[in-house]
């Protein structure tokens, strides 16, 4: 653990050297090309209107030619067309049959992680039952707005009276399962933990690994929050986020109605300060996220990077099946930079509590990113941990012990 205001002796770059810079340049040119097509598309062919009376024998073409379509008329049948039965028109929109398996295809796998997430959970409390164990077990589903399904799960302790709670959220690619041994901890010391995993994450709906959008992770925490506290209203509450999950939930407590809420933040290897491999990614990440949002950049594949110096910890991340190991889709690259902007824009106005921790060796997120929040927030209650040499996933650092009990500390000294 170092002083607070040292800093690093050289900023970190999340790069992956020259030919990771090469390989990032020939992604970006074979898109551009892409891109361009894309536009061409449109203008390949006009649509198609046919009278709704030939609309059967054209949906039955369709299935001829192996594409499913949906046929949509401009008039009904009744009192609403001219006089003399004039034919009213239909516009034929042709769907491709490809496209609809892999909507289904993204649903069954959807599907399937959340089916493994609520048999993890199962087991554990089986397990625990059996064992006369030191906590309970459960998970619910929550719907959001947009109409998804996300999975939650929480750690009740048994043994020792409740005296707060912790909102968990997981960083990108990982699920709030990976956070069993923390929850287990906190449980020991009184903390009653709820997590959920967010929109294309572990157990609950979307393409695994892509976010259309984090505001979408940060309603749905907000929505989560209010559930919790509904349920548990007597407690103080307290958010733990790592990675990305740490963006989320510092942008969530910029809105006051979710400050009242909360009454502190715990944040490890926050993604304040995040940098692209190539500049030039920067440039063109919002213009590519539109035209080809699910694209994998395998240039920007940040798997390569080390996370831990526990060689069984990483193994049991990278074989874990809900953990996305895959390439990071454009539109996910590209709003977390955006966020990590807005962020770096708006630390002054963070007034909420905070603890924030740190390893000066970490490759994906800056530390420097950390020390700024903790210069710039507005907080009359901030405090700092810097680990010397430590990596991105403290929580399976060789040290993680230490860090849970500093983080255990700082919660007992606030309730």
């Amino acid at each position: 653990m170092v002083d607070p205001s040292t800093k690093p002796s050289e900023p970190l770059m999340l790069a992956s050297g020259v030919s990771g810079r090469l390989s990032a340049l020939v992604s970006l040119l074979l898109l551009l090309r892409a891109a361009v097509l894309f536009v061409l598309l449109p203008f390949r062919r006009w649509p198609r209107f046919v009278p709704s009376s030939s609309s059967p024998s054209s949906a039955a073409a369709a299935a001829a030619t192996g594409e499913e379509g949906a046929a949509v008329s401009t008039s009904g049948g009744g009192g609403g067309g001219k006089k003399g039965g004039a034919a009213a028109a239909t516009v034929v929109v042709r769907v491709p049959a490809a496209m609809v398996a892999k909507r289904r295809q993204r649903e069954q796998e959807a599907a399937a992680r959340r089916a493994a997430a609520v048999r993890r959970v199962r087991v554990a409390a089986e397990r625990e039952e059996r064992e006369e164990g030191r906590c309970r077990r459960d998970f619910a589903l929550m719907g959001t707005a947009r109409g998804e399904t996300l999975f939650t799960q929480s750690w009740a302790p048994l043994n020792v009276k409740t005296k707060g709670l912790v909102v968990l959220l997981h960083g990108l690619n990982e699920h709030s399962g990976r956070y069993d041994h923390f929850a287990r901890k906190l449980n020991d010391h009184g903390f009653k933990v709820h997590a959920m995993d967010w929109i294309g994450h572990g157990g609950s709906d979307g393409l695994h690994g892509y976010v259309q959008s984090l505001d979408y992770a940060v309603s749905d925490l907000k929505a989560f929050l209010e559930r919790v506290l509904s349920e548990n209203p007597s407690l103080p509450c307290f958010c733990f986020g790592h990675s990305t999950g740490a963006a989320i939930i510092l942008k969530a407590v910029l809105d006051p109605k979710v400050e009242a809420l909360v009454k502190g933040v715990v944040l490890t290897s926050p993604a304040i300060h995040v940098q692209p491999t190539h500049p030039i990614v920067a440039v063109l990440a919002p213009v590519i996220s539109l035209i080809a949002p699910k694209y994998q950049f395998a240039a920007a594949n940040r798997n390569g990077l080390s996370v831990s110096r526990d060689p069984e910890a990483l193994r049991s991340k990278y074989s874990d099946p809900l953990v996305f190991t895959g390439a990071i889709r454009v539109r996910t690259g590209y709003e977390i930079l955006r966020m990590s902007t807005y962020l770096q824009q708006n630390l002054s106005r963070i007034n909420t509590p905070f603890l924030i921790l740190h390893g000066t060796a970490d490759l994906v997120t800056d530390p420097e990113g950390s020390q700024k929040l903790y210069e710039e927030a507005a907080s009359s209650d901030k405090s700092i941990k810097l680990y010397e040499g430590l990596l991105h996933d403290l929580l399976i650092e060789p040290e993680r012990e230490i860090v849970m009990r500093d983080i255990i500390d700082w919660l007992n000294s606030r309730v």
